[in-house]
């Protein structure tokens, strides 16, 4: 695709975005200047933003995407003020906000502030932090959530690089998504660090945070971040990273972002990982001592070319980003580990595939890969689905395919749209192109727009994952679970029934101490079966663990282990009330559309 048919083509996208006001015939912008000023006190960004556009203004109404932003001016690059209207705001789209461009003009710039209960962004008394001292804020602005820290065109279809200036507290580090031009002059009680993202990218990898951090390099060309208490079991649990970034590199080309930099984060955040370009954000759950979760790691560094390099032109094509990325990310596994380590891992997606159909039963169309979402809040749809479904289609059209000529035709999807976006239409007529006879020995049809699985989809394998069937329902023994790690353990807890009966949760728990489980896939596996099974010795420990993440991929399973059952559903509900200020507002989102479902 030329540069131009590119521009063509995003330009489209943007006017077809069913999550954004952006409309393309208007113009698009393709870089901004962003100033912000931290506010701890209140909770608010006191901020203004100078948007470029791609071509001069044909003049008339121009919309940006906003999300509970106080509008105080909006002015011409000069200063010269612009009308402008900001409508009431739409059910999960926002409001939108439109500003009368004259013709030729090249620019404008906003002056706002941000709401305390912005949707993008978490603010951290210091009790809630791992030191104690300082406060904490960062944000989170995937999926929708970037119009809720600045006017823009919230729309993957629209990339821009970026310029910014971030002024905090002089007693913390502000760190983002992007290169450091390092911290400004500092001005009696604030310092300002500065930034600049040379290469484009969608909104919803605009990134920050600001905290008492501290950073140790893991690599010439990646460091990681954390609070100073948690630095070193950081740095020692991601030592590896350079090593996965030399496999993916010899899988998929050279790596465009020039630094793969982490940030540890505090417990509320939502995720397992964010795969925000230069900085990934993840989850301290992570942090096991064992490095046996560190596959999140490459999840988030697959991204960097699948998503990030690659991205959906809108969240109705999500599996473009996730169920590549994790076909990429086991593809490093199996580099690095060995194909049975990549097949036990797949496993384990599978299961959790398993429980989305499931949970999706009454939404099946949720269940397809190419998804419709007028009308509904892509958090709310979110799920493993486009993750794993999307794997498993990758797999089905790897082995038509033999791996060889795979992997050719994967790169030049890469090379071919790099920094743009795409749906699946294009990735279809991509592979027709390359190999053409390829599509008519899998069902894509089946595959992108029917719900659920077709038939004959490829199972995941592994002599690992046969060790772990042959115990089946009962308890093993402790010659069986001598060579068990961590996958294993969470695999044979989520293949026993649920609910189980109380004598094998009693002989689980004699023999094997799980409620006293250290890595958390091992805990939450157990505390869900232990709660769904009535097993209420490890009820309290369900309790604690849910004040102490906020990751949703713990939360989700857990809250409803506990509304499964009549005489724990109100402690559910009482549970998340205690809780609820902890959680990012995402999570707090989701988990409340979970309980109100449950009855809870």
């Amino acid at each position: 695709m030329s540069k131009g048919e590119r521009r063509v083509y995003e330009a489209r996208m943007a006017r077809t975005d069913p999550h954004s006001f952006a409309d393309a015939a208007q113009g698009r912008t393709r870089s901004f200047d962003w100033r912000a000023r931290v506010d701890f006190a209140a909770k608010l960004l006191h901020a203004e933003v100078t948007l470029e556009l791609e071509q001069p203004a044909r003049g008339g109404a121009f919309d940006l995407d906003s999300r509970d932003l106080a509008i105080e001016a909006v002015t011409d690059a000069k200063g010269a003020a612009l009308p402008w209207t900001l409508h009431p705001a739409a059910p999960i789209l926002g409001a939108r906000l439109e500003v009368q461009l004259p013709a030729g003009a090249k620019a404008l710039r906003v002056v706002y502030r941000t709401s305390p209960d912005a949707s993008a962004l978490q603010w951290l008394e210091p009790a809630q932090t791992l030191g104690g001292r300082h406060p904490y804020l960062f944000s989170q602005c995937q999926a929708i959530h970037a119009r809720s820290v600045l006017p823009c065109q919230d729309t993957p279809g629209v990339r821009q690089r970026y310029t910014a200036a971030l002024t905090v507290p002089r007693e913390l580090t502000a760190v983002m998504a992007a290169a450091s031009k390092g911290p400004g002059d500092s001005a009696g009680q604030t310092a300002t660090f500065r930034f600049e993202m040379p290469q484009p990218i969608p909104p919803y990898l605009f990134a920050f945070a600001v905290g008492d951090l501290a950073s140790k390099d893991l690599s010439p060309r990646s460091r990681v971040w954390a609070e100073p208490g948690q630095l070193a079991a950081a740095a020692a649990e991601f030592s590896g990273v350079e090593a996965q970034l030399k496999a993916a590199e010899a899988l998929f080309g050279p790596y465009d972002w020039e630094r793969f930099d982490l940030l540890v984060m505090p417990p509320s955040f939502p995720f397992g990982g964010m795969e925000n370009p230069r900085l990934t954000f993840l989850t301290p759950t992570l942090l096991t001592g064992d490095q046996s979760l560190v596959n999140v790691v490459a999840h988030e560094l697959a991204h960097s070319w699948t998503g990030n390099l690659v991205t959906n032109a809108n969240f109705e094509h999500f599996w473009l980003n996730e169920g590549f990325t994790v076909f990429a990310e086991r593809r490093i596994l199996e580099a690095l580990e060995g194909a049975d380590a990549a097949g036990l891992h797949a496993a384990v997606g599978f299961k959790s595939l398993e429980e989305s159909l499931s949970r999706f039963k009454d939404q099946p169309n949720l269940t397809k890969l190419r998804q419709k979402l007028d009308g509904v809040d892509p958090d709310e749809a979110f799920s493993q689905v486009p993750y794993e479904k999307g794997y498993l289609f990758l797999k089905a059209l790897e082995a038509a395919a033999g791996r060889g000529p795979f992997d050719a035709m994967l790169k030049k999807w890469l090379a071919t749209h790099r920094f743009g976006a795409a749906t699946t239409d294009d990735f279809l007529a991509h592979v027709r192109a390359e190999l053409p006879a390829l599509l008519k020995q899998v069902e894509v049809t089946r595959w992108l727009d029917e719900p659920g699985l077709p038939p004959g989809f490829p199972r995941p394998v592994s002599k690992r994952l046969e060790s772990v069937q042959q115990v089946g329902a009962r308890a093993p023994t402790a010659d069986e679970v001598k060579p068990w790690t961590a996958t294993e353990w969470q695999l044979y807890l989520e293949s026993l029934p649920h609910p189980s009966p109380a004598a094998l949760c009693e002989a689980l728990e004699k023999a094997y101490a799980l409620t006293a489980a250290k890595n958390p896939e091992v805990l939450v596996a157990w505390l869900v079966l232990a709660c769904e099974s009535g097993f209420a010795p490890a009820l309290p420990r369900a309790e604690r663990f849910l004040g102490e993440v906020g990751r949703m991929k713990y939360l989700r399973p857990l809250y409803k282990a506990l509304t499964s059952r009549r005489e724990t559903r109100a402690k559910a509900r009482e549970v998340f009330e205690r809780f609820r200020p902890r959680y990012h507002p995402i999570a707090q989102q989701v988990v409340a559309a979970l309980l109100k479902k449950e009855g809870a």
